[in-house]
């Protein structure tokens, strides 16, 4: 245990050391002995040291010098949920193949073209190789590494089985952000309609309608209702165009501001979103998959299974399912089994129920809930490309319907002065 608590500290006084001297990436040219030029890249303290290090590789370097950071993009780049499930998976491959986890971390890290991932990864390998788990240098990147990722870490490495617990974890990481992806895409394509069709109306409004409006009052003749109700609204448009944009944009900002902020909000938001015709199927899809996948892999993985549920709270995407999971991890801490518990919250559809039930008595749930899992992602897929089929007809009658409404209006008129002319 000493030896242990020996370790930690020798790698948080490294892990200090080098928060305070940081490693310097630099690029480098020289000859080989045979007088080959060659290049590359690689990261040290300063540039003697870099030059010391080639030198013992054979290497007389000519060139050395700190690498340019960009003006654009790479240095901002931040590390996203994708980053972290290729790395997993890549992690995972090399373990897998007798890499040692260092090694493994070196080449991950060096070849990586993401800065900020890079950096990490390094800085994950240099904890390891200071005397650190891997649960402890995960731990350094909270954000990055949730809790749930770094608790499938620990399970792992404490049961010796941790490049199976990496690629359940990579896997379980692509299926995630497939679903993410597939959700997004489903809410993106209705929203940049509606989008389009507010900013069409607009211009109609304050730019087309108005040309019309002087030409018809020069005649001198009566407009129809509907044609002076159109002119009424584009008057208003072209008066306050500026506030109606401002109060729009902060009413957005307001609202994203709060939600953020607001459990209550985000917990009223999302049971509306559920109760949505076709979105709302796809929501409910989506959350049961996420939550029988993650709770598959947490419990696969060897964590106790309320601990599990704890993790599985936050991973299912809305907050209704994170408050049902709570409540269901309750009722299993005093006994009651899963099935019963998701019983009682009243949301999971009765197929769901009845597979957990079939799992916990023959001693396979991870096996059922994958099952279970693998069919809900399905349905999401199926759903998306059906939600997609009926949303373009639903955007032609939108979008037509707000631009004809216009046109009418502008040619109402025009029959009417052709019908006095005749």
């Amino acid at each position: 245990m000493s030896a242990r608590r020996a370790a930690i500290s020798k790698a948080r006084t490294q892990a200090e050391s080098r928060r305070l001297n940081p490693m310097v990436e630099f690029v480098w040219q020289g000859r080989d002995k045979r007088g080959v030029v060659m290049k590359g890249e690689q990261t040290a303290k300063n540039a003697n040291l870099l030059r010391a290090e080639l030198r013992k590789q054979g290497i007389t370097p000519t060139v050395v010098k700190a690498k340019p950071k960009p003006f654009f993009g790479g240095a901002t780049k931040k590390i996203g949920p994708r980053d972290i499930a290729i790395f997993s998976r890549q992690l995972a491959t090399m373990m897998k193949s007798g890499v040692p986890i260092v090694m493994a971390l070196e080449i991950i890290g060096s070849g990586n073209k993401n800065p900020a991932m890079k950096k990490m990864v390094l800085g994950v390998r240099n904890d390891i190789e200071g005397g650190a788990s891997i649960y402890e240098a995960l731990s350094q990147y909270p954000v990055q590494f949730d809790e749930l990722y770094r608790n499938l870490v620990r399970a792992g490495e404490s049961s010796g089985v941790l490049e199976t617990v990496l690629e359940t974890i990579a896997v379980y990481k692509e299926n995630i952000e497939s679903i993410k992806g597939k959700i997004k895409k489903a809410l993106f394509y209705p929203a940049a309609v509606i989008a389009v069709a507010i900013i069409v109306c607009g211009v109609l409004m304050v730019f087309v309608v108005p040309t019309f409006k002087e030409t018809f009052i020069s005649f001198g003749a009566d407009l129809p209702a509907f044609t002076t109700l159109v002119f009424g609204i584009s008057d208003q448009f072209v008066k306050w165009w500026w506030l109606i944009a401002i109060i729009a944009a902060g009413a957005f900002a307001a609202f994203m501001f709060f939600y953020k902020r607001s459990v209550p909000l985000q917990h009223l938001v999302d049971r509306l979103l559920l109760k949505l015709p076709v979105i709302g199927k796809v929501l409910n899809d989506s959350a049961i998959a996420r939550f029988a996948r993650t709770l598959a892999v947490t419990f696969r993985a060897g964590v106790p299974l309320v601990e599990a549920l704890d993790n599985v709270a936050g991973a299912t995407g809305n907050t209704v399912y994170s408050k049902a999971v709570m409540r269901m991890k309750e009722d299993v801490a005093v006994g009651y089994p899963v099935n019963v518990a998701m019983k009682q919250v009243n949301l999971f559809p009765h197929m769901v129920v009845q597979m957990t039930a079939i799992g916990e008595e023959a001693g396979a749930l991870d096996n059922m809930l994958l099952k279970v899992a693998e069919f809900y992602e399905e349905e999401v897929s199926n759903a998306v490309d059906a939600l997609s089929s009926l949303i373009e007809p639903m955007v032609m009658v939108i979008i037509g319907g707000l631009v004809g409404s216009i046109v009418i209006a502008m040619y109402l008129p025009i029959f009417k002065l052709a019908m006095t002319v005749m």
